[in-house]
């Protein structure tokens, strides 16, 4: 199915051809209609579905096409006032000279619109990686609409994003500690939000949010479209949606067992000590790819990113305690393929998207199973080949078996040499 099988406005459809996509994934096929008919959903799929194209395209077009509608309206009225008897220009009964009429003003109140504009969209997020990437998302396919979109986060200055506040934005990507900050502040009012988005619920979850989530909600107009997104539907992310939505439209797409069909997954069975030495082993015969190495803490990757660099391999690590420009850069070098190998926590690692990521290394192993098929599902997208290894020692030989139970496919072993 196409985008143009959706029903995608023209402005929108060519902004996303513009990007090389003309094919939507199942997460867009079955999200799109339901998000444009206004309905609640519960979206459940991987990372690198294209699960952000699936609400940010609906919710472009929805504002799009509501903007156009208030301006025609407005255009209308004025057209209307002013086509009544404009060679009348004296006072009416009980009209102060020099002060405009009743339908004057009435017909200039109509061209709001074009004054400072409500946010009509939020869409919250647990990472600064993953705001500016759905960010980036919204300014890509809504380039032709006009719409005006804005991220705030935490660990930057706020004034460049209070002053892009306050001349007025349709859509606002956030991180909640930042959000809330500015609500305090009363940059941010929510009484016109129309669309809210809770993206990678899980991870919200697992960072803590909860409680800012839960302090949001009454914020928010009780009548409202709501998408709520999350890979896995642990009892926790289950109670919350249901706090949340209204009668949703359940979408879920690629189980786990197939989403890593294309990606050779190996195992290496490897005490701690010997690790580092067999990730630079690993990392010299994978000359031509770009890596990812996921570690469990940040103190480990910083570690193991200073050992590649003795070892003459060039890398960066990426974790919470990096600042805002460090981490961009990193991601920015990445992408652009000036860095070989990024070193990542989990948590920073849902702001790396990348279409041709060639190879993911757990050296670390994560403590639930769900977080390997998001971490190996850094590579093989769209349609590409991927190679995941994972590095396991003596007392990670339990989460091994849980893998292969979810995913249902067995890891081949490799002999350290």
């Amino acid at each position: 199915m196409t985008f143009k099988d959706l029903n995608i406005a023209e402005p929108i459809l060519r902004a996303v051809g513009e990007k090389g996509y003309t094919d939507a994934t199942p997460i867009q096929q079955q999200g799109i209609p339901v998000a444009l008919s206004g309905r609640d959903m519960l979206g459940i799929a991987q990372t690198g579905t294209g699960k952000t194209a699936a609400f940010a395209v609906p919710i472009i077009q929805q504002i799009w096409t509501s903007r156009l509608q208030e301006r025609k309206a407005a255009e209308g009225d004025v057209k209307g006032v002013q086509s009544k008897d404009t060679t009348d220009t004296q006072p009416q009964a009980g009209q102060e000279e020099g002060r405009p009429s009743r339908k004057d003003r009435r017909g200039r109140s109509h061209g709001k619109w074009q004054g400072r504009r409500e946010i009509k969209a939020l869409v919250l997020t647990p990472t600064r990686e993953l705001a500016i990437q759905i960010c980036d998302c919204f300014a890509d396919y809504g380039k032709y609409t006009g719409l005006r979109h804005s991220v705030i986060f935490g660990g930057v200055k706020q004034g460049p994003q209070t002053e892009k506040l306050k001349q007025g934005v349709d859509i606002l990507i956030a991180t909640p500690g930042r959000l809330h900050d500015l609500i305090g502040q009363g940059f941010i009012n929510l009484d016109h939000i129309r669309h809210f988005v809770l993206d990678e619920a899980d991870q919200m979850l697992d960072m803590g949010f909860i409680g800012d989530i839960r302090k949001l909600l009454p914020m928010l107009p009780y009548k409202r479209q709501t998408l709520f997104f999350s890979a896995t539907m642990p009892q926790s992310i289950v109670a919350l949606s249901k706090s949340m939505l209204n009668n949703p439209k359940r979408v879920e797409v690629t189980p786990v067992s197939s989403a890593v069909d294309n990606i050779e997954q190996c195992i290496y069975f490897v005490e701690k000590p010997a690790k580092k030495k067999l990730l630079v082993n690993v990392l010299r015969k994978q000359r031509e790819e770009s890596v990812l190495v996921f570690s469990r803490t940040k103190h480990s990757a910083d570690n193991i990113s200073k050992s590649l660099k003795k070892a003459g391999i060039q890398s960066e690590a990426i974790h919470g305690d990096k600042s805002q420009n460090q981490r961009q850069r990193g991601l920015a070098h990445f992408k652009a393929c000036k860095l070989k190998v990024m070193v990542a926590t989990d948590i920073a690692a849902r702001g790396i998207d990348i279409d041709q990521l060639g190879v993911v290394i757990n050296y670390d192993l994560p403590d639930v199973a769900e977080t390997y098929v998001h971490r190996i599902g850094r590579t093989g997208r769209a349609g590409h080949s991927g190679k995941a290894f994972t590095f396991c020692s003596q007392d990670e030989h339990m989460m091994v078996k849980d893998i292969q139970e979810l995913t249902g496919k067995k890891l081949e072993m490799i002999l350290v040499s």
